[in-house]
């Protein structure tokens, strides 16, 4: 089972180490870390920490997971037709390709999304619809058929990796790496979308009437 990061300057962490911890618990998983060179250490959107790749991009031509993060380094990446080359080239062998947050971004851009409901980070849904995907408010959207499983913003990607999870394995698995990582969510505020956030907080983020969710 190879599931497959791709690593690029400016990732946020957690879009990537929050599915890493329920998805390297699949029976026989192997994780990649994809950058442009292995062994290369790849720091995160705000330079405080790093992930060193495992593999370099050209050495991973297949895998039966591809999951995209997204991150500050994402409005470059949609321009590396290098990246976006490989990313089409991996998704032809995948079982499933995924994305969270702005992740998608990478999707779209490699023309994954056309036509199909996908989600992002809120601050991204016009840069999403641009590639000619249509936004949808879910946290996760999973096109079965199209092999393709879109996350969120950042948290949502613990919940795609669940869903992806009893996808790969039988939902038993996947009830069962919630308790093993004591994911039971009771966040102290309940604020954790826009819809829910109170006018000053929403006032701290500089989110104005035109956004998404406002």
């Amino acid at each position: 089972m190879r599931i497959a990061f791709p690593l690029f300057d400016g990732f946020t962490a957690l879009d990537l180490v929050g599915p890493y911890e329920i998805l390297r618990m699949l029976p026989g998983a192997e994780i990649v870390l994809a950058g442009e060179r292995a062994g290369q250490a790849v720091p995160d959107g705000v330079g405080g920490l790093g992930l060193v790749a495992t593999h370099a991009r050209a050495e991973v031509c297949a895998a039966d997971v591809l999951l995209v993060p997204g991150g500050p380094g994402v409005r470059r990446d949609v321009d590396d037709p290098a990246l976006l080359e490989w990313i089409t080239a991996v998704h032809a062998t995948t079982r499933w390709t995924a994305s969270v947050c702005t992740g998608a971004l990478v999707l779209g851009a490699a023309g994954l999304l056309t036509g199909k409901s996908a989600t992002t980070h809120w601050s991204a849904v016009r840069e999403l619809e641009s590639y000619g995907a249509t936004y949808t408010p879910e946290r996760v959207v999973t096109h079965p058929g199209g092999r393709l499983i879109i996350g969120a913003g950042v948290s949502a990607g613990i919940d795609l990796a669940i869903t992806l999870a009893a996808e790969l394995t039988s939902t038993a698995h996947a009830q069962a790496y919630q308790p093993g990582l004591e994911y039971d969510p009771r966040p102290p505020y309940d604020a954790g979308s826009l819809a829910k956030a109170p006018a000053e907080a929403k006032a701290l983020l500089g989110v104005g009437e035109e956004d998404p969710g406002a």
